[in-house]
């Protein structure tokens, strides 16, 4: 997992609320568990006006200029509530998004974010609305992990809370598994050690 520290781009504006996992990625476009190729599938029931020919639907923003080559998603509150599926946020970051910014987010949704590397930001509504007025013209951020900041284009700051254990692992672009890995050296002693203390458990000859 790649570290995440100071993000810049263009935000695309979703002004959509209770964005769920499986308008972020419909189930039929799961066709495998692998984290690459999901991109095509994001958004589709609203990307595409014909879903076999993948046919562009000009309304929807990220099929616009400039939103089309946008780090980052501004949308609404409750986005990724719905079913558990991490494959909306590999499909996000399939995509090229970096950042999601919005007023809350599923629970689950916000932990698989965090799993993978990408960042959620959370701002009060009227943050939000005020970057929602900003977008219309093609928004651009900086987002300071950091610092815990987001600047716009014209110099405003906005900051923003986040867990510091949270933090930590995107900064450091630490997993779950790389994270155990940093106590390998524990792992190792107490392994040796329950091996003394209850060596029946590891005799293959016994039972």
């Amino acid at each position: 997992m790649n570290p995440v520290k100071i993000i810049s781009g263009i935000a695309a504006p979703l002004l959509r609320i209770n964005v769920d996992t499986d308008a972020i990625i419909p189930s039929r476009e799961i066709k495998a568990v692998s984290k690459k190729g999901l991109s095509e599938g994001l958004f589709s029931e609203w990307r595409y006006t014909s879903i076999s020919g993948r046919k562009p639907n000009d309304e929807f923003v990220l099929n616009r200029e400039p939103y089309n080559r946008s780090a980052m998603l501004l949308t609404g509150d409750n986005f990724g509530c719905g079913s558990s599926r991490e494959h909306a946020v590999w499909a996000l970051m399939d995509y090229g998004f970096d950042v999601v910014i919005s007023t809350s987010f599923a629970d689950i949704f916000y932990g698989n974010c965090f799993k993978n590397g990408l960042l959620p930001v959370q701002l009060p509504p009227d943050v939000i609305d005020r970057l929602f007025e900003l977008s219309s013209d093609g928004l651009e951020l900086s987002v300071d992990l950091p610092n815990q900041t987001v600047t716009e284009g014209a110099g405003e700051v906005f900051s923003f809370d986040i867990d510091q254990g949270m933090k930590t692992k995107l900064l450091e672009g630490q997993d779950e598994i790389s994270l155990s890995l940093k106590e390998r050296e524990k792992i190792l002693l107490f392994e040796e050690g329950h091996k003394k203390r209850q060596p029946w458990l590891f005799d293959r000859k016994s039972g």
